[in-house]
């Protein structure tokens, strides 16, 4: 009599079945049945591996380098110390005009010459005035720069008084507020073996928009290594 397998194959499509319906409505179940039996192998090893750590016998360390090992890595105390320096000074009091302060500021910010490398940046504490760098050779250059300015920004005049709001301080005031937005209130000038690393024909200016007199104030601020 012929073995019976009808029972047999339909244990089996129900169990087909099961997995296909188990794996459509979740699948990360398939994944996670995949790698079952890995995790129960390697289960034993971790477990010796915390037994180890805690023991003070575990394998060696595979930490970064140190700061030793690296040939472009500097030690704090190898490293190039970083110097701040700041002061304030005055300047000659001037009218309207360009002057050329590079003189000036070299006697008035003596630590320059102490630094190997750095910024000097020079700002001036003032609404109506302006600092640049420009020709420091022909005078002529200055004189031309102002009468450019005011004919860029004009004074308010009799046949119209009325060419800007604010007036409280003469008709030379707000013209210089707008030069000095113009031109800038500060320069950054890089430092080299001492010196400021201008170029053949760069000088600093000083460029003052009001009409009389005024004694103006320059922050100096320098940031760098010093010369050893």
């Amino acid at each position: 009599m012929p073995p019976r397998t009808a029972p047999q194959t339909s244990q089996n499509t129900t169990i087909l079945l099961f997995l296909l319906l188990l794996v459509a409505f979740f699948p990360g179940s398939f994944h996670y049945l995949w790698t079952l039996p890995f995790k129960l192998l390697a289960f034993p090893f971790g477990v010796l591996s915390s037994l180890l750590s805690s023991t003070g016998t575990s394998s060696p360390s595979t930490s970064s380098p140190s700061c030793t090992e690296l040939p472009y890595c500097q030690q704090p105390s190898q490293a190039s110390a970083m110097s701040w320096s700041q002061k304030t000074f005055s300047l000659p009091a001037q009218s309207r005009g360009a002057y050329l302060i590079t003189d000036i500021v070299m006697k008035e910010v003596p630590e320059i010459k102490q630094y190997k490398v750095g910024l000097l940046n020079l700002f001036i504490q003032h609404t109506s005035c302006a600092l640049s760098l420009n020709e420091n050779w022909d005078p002529d250059v200055r004189l031309d720069m102002s009468d450019t300015l005011d004919r860029i920004v004009p004074e308010a005049t009799s046949e119209n008084p009325d060419l800007y709001r604010h007036s409280d301080e003469g008709p030379d005031d707000f013209p210089a507020h707008v030069k000095s937005s113009l031109i800038g209130t500060s320069v950054t000038i890089p430092i080299t073996n001492g010196k400021p690393a201008t170029g053949t024909w760069q000088g600093i200016w000083y460029l003052e928009f009001r009409a009389h007199k005024h004694r103006r104030n320059i922050v100096a601020t320098i940031q760098g290594e010093k010369a050893k």
